[in-house]
């Protein structure tokens, strides 16, 4: 991996981002359907219908709220620099560029690919502590720590 000084707090901002652009388009999907469910017709030959339509709501719902306690966690992150990993450590491997923060998943952040993992996540408990030059093996990938921001 080539050598590259990132920003924590924009990493983090840019994470912020990404969680408030799901919560609008999220918003934009569940509204929509909640049009559609009021455009139909009242009448047994479309129950089925309206009973999917509810599901979906339903899902969208499910998510919102994921997707609300995601953004409330990132209040907890820290973003001051940190030394061992921890919640809020950025932390580059010999494999991965890993953001122990909020269960986001794969992104990609200044063309580099990051993970944004939760801390309760199987990799930030194994890196948990740990500091640069530190190794470590998990699901037979052994990684080394090259840097923690």
């Amino acid at each position: 991996m080539r050598k590259i000084t990132y920003h924590k707090s924009e990493l983090r901002n840019f994470v912020n981002d990404m969680i408030s652009g799901k919560i609008k388009t999220l918003d934009f999907y569940r509204d929509f359907t909640l049009e559609a469910s009021r455009d139909i017709k009242k009448t047994p030959k479309y129950d089925s219908f309206r009973e999917e339509i509810q599901e979906e709501i339903y899902h969208l719902d499910k998510q919102m709220a994921a997707l609300k306690a995601m953004k409330q966690k990132m209040q907890r992150v820290i973003n001051s620099p940190t030394e061992i990993a921890q919640l809020g450590s950025l932390v580059i491997t010999n494999k991965a560029r890993f953001y122990i923060s909020v269960s986001l998943g794969e992104f990609f952040y200044e063309g580099d690919r990051f993970y944004a993992i939760s801390e309760e996540s199987p990799m930030a408990q194994i890196m948990k502590g740990k500091k640069a030059g530190d190794e470590f093996v998990l699901n037979n990938i052994h990684q080394k720590i090259e840097e923690i921001l």
